[in-house]
């Protein structure tokens, strides 16, 4: 008999954790320009969880794979992010704000690939519900980044730790309501061979090359986005309801996507987010001060990281085995990590040299070559 989906459980985790997200992309470049620092400062800054998430999943990905306790290291990761980031309040020069932003992320990114492989066994057989789950994380998203604009507009920038502590409370407590689940093997992967031999089957290496691609490509976006649109005259609340629009298509993606899957494979759906992203780092650039412009282009969010993401995912459980489903979400949250802090680095320092246009550019040249390797390298299969 299969055991009941946890739904609201898994579904809270979510809820909370990409609360923080909603918190933290848009607000943080604003919180340390309201401190003080320069385009150049900020892009290194933010460049750091992204290094963090580098080298911290597959760290924690290996143990939990080899240890099957990925739930505990979820707690233990959510503990001491909150700990870490709590060291904020001890100083803000930009070298104790570093060790913060190094030492908090380097837990954060322990967190989410576990509970990938988690959410995943629970689902089974379901694994189309996934998106169905992982939405509950875009509301979470939407509503700190709409709720917080407002709050920031009247309270101001200063209060910013101390909503973060607080939501990173709520991720404590959710790692603690969540049941643990472990992976089933399926027929079949026994033969597969370990990690590398997997990650070396046909087109697996490319996939994870397009997943560094399209991180760069977004990192003028989650670095300036707020910068860039205060510069073009929006309000910080209006800034906020943009990313929500964004992450409202999101969402409606996400209840979308599992008649998405049955209909297209894994390989049309990446080659389409790839397109779009392309399509849209170029509008941003140019044309971002026109709401009419500006509004489609965050609905597009929809399929640059939406409809990516889950398919990312299925990718990843397509092709590892059991024992190895940790350490491949782990690398598919590495090169992300890689692509992520390449892109807030380059686009820190060509944000005043270069301009935001050209930075949009370079991004959108980024999620083109991932379209073209993704149209010649990976395989068409079913969906």
């Amino acid at each position: 008999m299969t055991p009941a989906l946890p739904y609201w459980r898994l579904s809270g985790f979510y809820f909370f954790y990409f609360a923080l997200l909603g918190a933290t992309a848009p607000f943080f470049s604003l919180y340390f320009d309201h401190l003080g620092f320069s385009a150049a400062r900020i892009g290194e800054l933010l460049a750091i969880p992204m290094l963090m998430r580098c080298l911290a999943p597959n760290l924690w990905g290996w143990l939990g794979d080899a240890s099957g306790r990925r739930l505990a290291i979820v707690r233990l990761g959510a503990l001491c992010t909150l700990g870490a980031f709590a060291l904020i309040f001890v100083g803000q020069s930009y070298a104790w704000l570093a060790l913060v932003m190094a030492l908090h992320a380097f837990f954060w990114h322990a967190v989410l690939p576990q509970f990938e492989v988690i959410t995943l066994a629970h689902l089974r057989e379901q694994s189309a519900r996934y998106s169905q789950l992982r939405l509950w994380g875009s509301i979470g998203f939407i509503v700190a980044v709409v709720g917080l604009g407002q709050l920031f507009e009247w309270l101001g920038l200063g209060i910013f730790p101390r909503v973060i502590v607080l939501i990173m409370g709520g991720i404590v407590l959710g790692s603690f309501w969540v049941p643990n689940a472990q992976p089933e093997t399926r027929t079949g992967q026994q033969e597969q061979g370990g990690f590398i031999a997997q990650l070396r089957r046909p087109g697996v290496p490319a996939f994870y090359a397009c997943v560094a691609l399209m991180q760069l490509s977004h990192g003028p976006y989650y670095t300036f986005l707020s910068l860039h649109l205060e510069a073009l005259g929006y309000g910080r609340g209006l800034i906020g309801l943009l990313w929500a629009l964004g992450v409202l298509a999101e969402i409606l993606l996400f209840l979308a996507m599992a008649a998405l899957l049955q209909r297209f494979s894994l390989r049309r759906l990446l080659l389409a987010s790839f397109l779009l992203a392309a399509l849209r780092w170029l509008l941003l650039g140019n044309l971002a001060d026109h709401l009419a412009i500006l509004l489609p282009v965050q609905l597009m969010h929809a399929a640059t990281f939406g409809c990516f993401h889950v398919a990312a995912i299925h990718f990843v459980q397509r092709s590892f085995g059991a024992r190895q489903q940790g350490q491949g979400q782990a690398l598919y949250a590495t090169l992300s990590g890689v692509g992520g802090a390449f892109g807030a680095l380059y686009s820190g320092y060509s944000w005043t040299s270069l301009g935001p246009a050209w930075t949009f550019a370079l991004a959108s040249l980024a999620a083109l070559i991932a379209a073209v390797i993704v149209a010649t390298r990976l395989r068409e299969e079913g969906p």
